[in-house]
């Protein structure tokens, strides 16, 4: 679902908060689910997600609750946008909130990173659910 120039997703995952945190903030986990780079939940921390052909992006963490709350900037110079992941325990499991936001909608560039974006990232949660169920 998308709103003005965000997308917003959230799934139920059958996998308790810190599983998925793990998987959000694990660099080798991460690597497997969505792209390369050295996470840390470390307000500050600089980093770069590789994103294949559309380079590599760099990243700064502005907030974080252990295991509730993570948030960066994401493609600093070029989109400008912030992702935000929060984790909220329900029952065994935990709802993840994802929100993509800060789009430019005005600039090519900016609308056709919505767009595909837009399409991607269902696909992406799809490939951190199969992740979380791997035999560990």
């Amino acid at each position: 679902m998308t709103e003005n120039n965000a997308i917003d997703l959230e799934r139920f995952l059958p996998h308790p908060p810190a599983a998925v945190w793990n998987a959000l903030t694990d660099p080798e986990l991460h690597a497997r689910w969505w792209a390369a780079g050295d996470v840390k939940p470390v307000v500050g921390h600089r980093f770069t997600l590789d994103m294949g052909n559309f380079g590599k992006q760099p990243c700064e963490v502005t907030e974080v609750q252990d295991r509730r709350l993570l948030v960066y900037r994401f493609a600093e110079g070029s989109l400008d946008t912030t992702i935000t992941w929060r984790l909220e325990p329900e029952g065994e499991g935990t709802r993840l909130r994802l929100t993509h936001a800060g789009f430019d909608l005005d600039s090519p560039m900016g609308r056709q990173a919505f767009d595909g974006m837009g399409n991607g990232w269902p696909h992406v949660l799809d490939r951190l659910v199969s992740l979380l169920g791997e035999p560990a």
